[in-house]
């Protein structure tokens, strides 16, 4: 599986940003995704993950009610949607896909997209 982000960018705290994930592979539907961040100076971090099936999904307690994630395996696509931004939330934000079942531990992940940008500025 090969993964390819998008979306990222600068945004005002307040503001929103969709990032996309785009997945090559015929087996897209058996992976779970997870989704990560990492800012400047710390450690990578677990943001969300769904299941294969698009059936569970949890987040970190700093983004919940604030973030979606959300994935169509007909277009092979996985999409997070970020609310409410703050300035804590700057950081590289990366794609992930593991086999079957999903994972909080990063390295946990078969797969890795290269990452995207978001900047929150106040």
């Amino acid at each position: 599986v090969q993964l390819e982000e998008s979306g990222g960018g600068l945004v005002q705290a307040g503001g929103s940003l969709r990032l996309s994930c785009a997945a090559s592979g015929r087996t897209f539907s058996s992976y779970s995704m997870g989704w990560f961040r990492q800012a400047p100076g710390k450690e990578r971090e677990f943001v969300a993950f769904i299941d294969w099936l698009a059936i569970n999904t949890n987040y970190a307690d700093s983004v919940k009610d604030r973030f979606t994630i959300s994935r169509d395996n007909d277009k092979n696509m996985v999409y997070r949607q970020m609310n409410s931004l703050n300035t804590e939330d700057t950081g590289v934000y990366f794609c992930r896909a593991k086999y079957i079942p999903p994972s909080y531990d990063p390295g946990a992940y078969d797969y890795w997209g290269q990452g995207t940008q978001v900047t929150v500025s106040s």
